[in-house]
């Protein structure tokens, strides 16, 4: 190969990297970026606030809600790197996100008294209309929709 087909070659790779990439944030997925946009917002500030002003008060209910707003972030963050790496590790987010709903749920129902305060993730999310428990269902669908995808498109290459 000459160095301008190596060139030609070079371009045609970063294209195809680059489309893969914004393949996870166009359509709904740029929806999903939107809101775990507003998601990190509310949980850091909220806790941000409650840590500052009075964490004796419920030290491990904004705890937990500072950890749902770094998890919020990183998943904001991979939705918009884009890529295989950030497909999986925004998908194990999900995951861990989903886990942590979970846990905090019911953990919050059984024993009201460990949560003087609510977190992001009480009550499965209630105090933000469910969109904590909602949002990780949808995008996990939507990472895994991506994956279908693109090895289809890969198989048809």
């Amino acid at each position: 190969m000459t160095s301008g087909e190596d060139e030609v070659a070079a371009a045609s790779s970063e294209k195809a990297t680059a489309k893969r990439r914004r393949r996870l944030i166009s359509g709904p997925g740029m929806l999903l970026v939107w809101l775990y946009g507003v998601m990190v917002v509310g949980a850091v500030s909220r806790s941000a606030v409650q840590i500052s002003t009075d964490f004796g008060r419920a030290p491990l209910a904004y705890t937990l809600s500072a950890v749902a707003g770094i998890v919020y972030g990183f998943i904001t963050y991979s939705l918009v790197r884009g890529g295989d790496r950030a497909r999986r590790a925004a998908f194990a987010c999900c995951a861990l996100e989903l886990a942590g709903v979970l846990i905090v749920g019911v953990w919050t129902l059984v024993e009201p008294s460990a949560f003087p305060d609510a977190t992001v993730w009480s009550d499965f999310g209630m105090g933000y209309l469910f969109i904590p428990v909602i949002l990780p269902l949808t995008a996990m669908y939507w990472l895994r929709k991506g994956v279908l995808r693109h090895g289809s498109e890969a198989a048809e290459a």
